[in-house]
């Protein structure tokens, strides 16, 4: 009755991706905030959410699994989601130990909680930057267009559905091997600037 509505479409300002070498490099302080940030980076299939709630026990090697209440979706339809973690990811991890607390690995300043996602958006705001953590996903997803990554894997590293509800009742597999070969690409060309420099 009210006709077609037409709504307007907001994108979440994201970081070109030939800048997120740089911006990287630039998260030297080992405080939950900045390596929260930077687990978002390497981790773009993840929002911000599990990123903050991210436990130990959640992590089985180099796989990270993600509770489906976590995960964007329908109640009750989401499932739990693998992700592969890389080098750098699991350097993260072990340098975020020793804040841990009540069994969260990036817990904000009282130890009650976790950092937030306004407080990662605070630390690109100091910088005078309009990005958002969000946008990284974005970031992500343009890179491995724009450098010829399949674009199958590459949506699946997103978590995102690329197949109907009959063929992916039969396709067993989540991709994880092409996945992790990927996420391992994005990981170094992120931590390329900080490479450049450890070696110089």
């Amino acid at each position: 009755l009210l006709g077609k509505q037409r709504h307007q479409v907001n994108n979440i300002p994201s970081m070109p991706w030939g800048e997120v070498p740089e911006f990287f490099a630039s998260l030297v302080e080992e405080t939950p905030v900045q390596l929260a940030l930077k687990f978002l980076v390497l981790n773009p299939g993840a929002r911000s959410k599990p990123v903050r709630f991210l436990r130990k026990a959640d992590i089985e090697k180099s796989i990270w699994t993600v509770p489906a209440d976590m995960m964007k979706g329908q109640k009750g339809h989401t499932r739990d989601w693998r992700t592969p973690l890389s080098p750098e990811s699991l350097a993260i991890i072990e340098a975020a130990e020793s804040f841990e607390r009540n069994g969260w690995l990036f817990p904000n300043q009282s130890g009650k909680g976790v950092v937030s996602d306004a407080s990662m958006s605070r630390l690109m705001d100091r910088r005078g930057l309009e990005y958002r953590p969000h946008g990284f996903r974005s970031s992500f997803r343009t890179w491995a267009a724009e450098t010829g990554q399949n674009r199958d894997i590459a949506e699946l590293s997103l978590a995102h559905k690329i197949y109907g509800k009959v063929e992916a009742a039969y396709l067993r597999t989540d991709f994880l091997d092409d996945r992790a070969k990927m996420m391992h690409e994005w990981a170094n060309y992120v931590n390329s600037v900080q490479a450049d420099k450890k070696s110089n």
